[in-house]
């Protein structure tokens, strides 16, 4: 009998790491769960814990370790629990885990996916800043220990699926003309640019289509995410900014196309629903239940398109504009728009603000190209508190 694939699930009460866990959930053949990570969400983790008995469990800090240890022991359940970054980092290089769920949002994901690279393991990337923020330094990673990296975001999963089965990042000799990648358009997408300035947080957040946490979920409201997402497929598949294209299609079926040089276009359609890419990432080459309705083509009705309004939506430019500034140009968009997102949630800047708080940082902070983690998380660093200073005046 086959040994089960050990999991580290990073970020694991969040959206992604839920989904995961469903997934894993249905193969207890074939997976069995090492490690289980959170930020402070105590009361999901140890349910989580309850149902998976993972060896190793990391939160935020002491007093979260020591308040989970004490409920772990009241009820019976082993695991060692750690706390904080460096922490994350260990679990991630394991040598019992094969696999790593990247799912931390944000920057704060980096060091811990960074780690996994290192370590040669099977990384299943939903942490989108990673690439991000330290494109160059991640993916030099991947290569120098023979990682395999597969991306979890349901757009890079289904160019990934589109592209050859041998693509080894030419796109030329691949015959790649295009990278297509799908946007649904948000909440907001027919909603007239004069009725952004009240844009609530809640309104913001009520995904037409996804059920995703709050940051992401603005981001989609900004078409930032989308933007984040071409900078990453930018680093995923070795392609410039010329070969990748966004597109609205506000039905979420079609998750990405990659078109050819003979005039094909290849695409994978699903429901929106993550457990589909997070169980390709899982078993890839071979395929697996994930839980998730097969399409029925006679209820879904029409499929459209339209050119995204980068007018009304300046976020998807800017990210456009920072890829091909390059050097630390992306690792300062993606600062300046956590914080500027952060602050919007908090209701001390508007939705308008946020695309304006981030050109100011792009404009403010330098962009030249660091040669190391520490360079860049000093340049985030500076981005995060030149934005705060332009979020202050808004």
């Amino acid at each position: 009998m086959t040994k089960p694939q050990g999991i580290a699930v990073l970020g694991a009460t969040g959206s992604v790491g839920c989904s995961t866990l469903d997934v894993i959930a249905r193969h207890p053949e074939r997976y069995r769960v090492v490690a289980l990570t959170a930020h402070r969400q105590l009361d999901k983790l140890f349910e989580q814990a309850s149902l998976f008995h993972p060896d190793y469990l990391v939160v935020a800090d002491a007093e979260s370790a020591a308040r989970l240890r004490a409920r772990l022991a009241e009820a019976g359940l082993g695991g060692e629990v750690l706390h904080g970054a460096q922490a994350l980092e260990q679990v991630a290089a394991l040598p019992e885990v094969d696999a790593v769920m990247a799912a931390i949002v944000g920057a704060a994901g980096l060091p811990s996916a960074l780690a996994a690279a290192r370590a040669g393991k099977r990384i299943l990337l939903a942490n989108k800043e990673s690439l991000v923020v330290a494109g160059s330094l991640f993916m030099d990673a991947v290569r120098g220990s023979g990682a395999a990296l597969l991306p979890v975001d349901s757009e890079h999963s289904a160019i990934f699926q589109s592209l050859p089965a041998d693509y080894a990042g030419d796109a030329e000799s691949a015959g790649v003309r295009k990278i297509i990648l799908t946007a649904s358009g948000g909440p907001f997408r027919q909603r007239a640019a004069e009725a952004l300035l009240h844009v609530t947080p809640a309104d913001a957040c009520r995904h037409p289509n996804w059920s995703m946490g709050r940051k992401i979920s603005v981001d989609s409201a900004t078409l930032m995410n989308k933007g984040l997402e071409v900078i990453e497929a930018r680093w995923l598949f070795n392609v410039p900014p010329s070969r990748i294209d966004v597109v609205v299609h506000p039905q979420s079926v079609i998750h990405s196309m990659v078109q050819y040089r003979d005039g094909s276009v290849m695409a994978q359609l699903g429901s929106p629903d993550m457990r589909t890419p997070i169980a390709c990432a899982l078993s890839w080459p071979q395929r697996i239940e994930a839980g998730v309705a097969s399409l029925d083509f006679f209820a879904m009705g029409d499929l459209t398109f339209e050119r995204p309004d980068m007018q009304r939506f300046p976020c998807l430019k800017l990210a456009f504009d920072a890829l091909e500034t390059g050097g630390d140009a992306p690792a300062v968009l993606n600062a300046a728009n956590e914080v500027a997102v952060a602050a919007f949630l908090a209701e001390r800047i508007r939705f308008v603000d946020i695309p304006r708080v981030v050109a100011d940082t792009l404009d403010g902070v330098s962009a030249s190209a660091s040669r190391s983690l520490a360079d860049l998380l000093a340049r985030d660093d500076e981005a995060r508190r030149f934005a705060e200073e332009r979020v202050g005046s808004c």
